[in-house]
């Protein structure tokens, strides 16, 4: 990316646009290097359940670098001074975990934003800036090219959905149905009625507002019929979980076609 943070994904959801996206949640560059040449328009590198640290962080965007695909992060937590560091390594967005009320929406949007519009600290020296070489082009679009996403993923949240809304500088709102059904009592069990109520109450009072829905995918299906929904941001497959799945179906495969091989 020649042009330092020129958000692209932020400007097609603004203008109503689809995107696709992926998890990247193995820490491996390789991987990172991979999806991103195969087109996505962005890609969320999971250092809240993936085992991605800073340093390994900042290799997955080197391997990414050269590419069209818009770079984000989901941290560990809500809390200012991993989310500086991230910001600090380069990437375009964070998506942050477990944000439950206003207060909590208000911190994690101050965490992203210089001031007089946040708290996060200032340097001239970091790869988002360039090593100090675009300091200045960075510093100045920073606060309007980053993109802030929050996930709404308990039953606290849902109930003060409302007011999470109403909080300036949040661009999108991720529902997590994994979190959001064990929080309810069906873990493991997002179909379940009073989940897919939750989810549905979370989708109206967020297509209301200029937000942005974001969530997964597990098949294409699944994933055309929450574009028809309106969510503008669906992940649609994961590294780690996709190598997984690929290896298991060929095992399988070769386990039916050849039984008498089994042992």
């Amino acid at each position: 990316m020649a042009t330092i943070l020129e958000n692209s994904v932020k400007r097609k959801v603004r203008a109503g646009q689809k995107t696709v996206g992926g998890w990247l949640q193995i820490a491996s560059p390789m991987a990172a290097e991979i999806m991103s040449r195969a087109g996505f328009d962005w890609l969320i590198i999971d250092m809240e359940h993936g085992p991605t640290d800073i340093p390994m962080l900042i290799a997955q965007l080197q391997a990414m670098s050269g590419t069209d695909v818009i770079p984000f992060v989901r941290a560990p937590w809500n809390d200012f001074v991993i989310i500086k560091r991230i910001l600090d390594a380069g990437v375009y967005g964070v998506l942050i975990p477990y944000v439950n009320s206003k207060s909590e929406a208000e911190a994690a949007v101050a965490a992203c934003k210089y001031p007089p519009q946040g708290i996060r600290g200032v340097a001239g020296s970091p790869r988002a800036v360039g090593f100090g070489q675009k300091a200045i082009d960075y510093l100045t679009k920073a606060n309007d090219e980053i993109m802030v996403i929050v996930a709404v993923e308990t039953f606290t949240a849902v109930t003060n959905i409302d007011d999470i809304l109403k909080v300036p500088g949040i661009d999108g709102i991720f529902i997590g149905p994994l979190d959001l059904s064990a929080s309810l009592g069906h873990i493991g069990e997002p179909h379940q009625p009073e989940v897919q109520s939750a989810i549905a109450t979370i989708e109206a009072k967020v297509l209301a507002t200029e937000k942005t829905l974001v969530t997964l995918a597990g098949t294409w299906q699944q994933a055309k019929e929450l574009y028809r929904r309106g969510y503008q941001m669906v992940m649609v497959m994961a590294d780690g979980m996709a190598l997984a799945n690929l290896a298991a179906e060929k095992v399988a495969r070769f386990r039916q076609e050849y039984p008498e091989d089994k042992n």
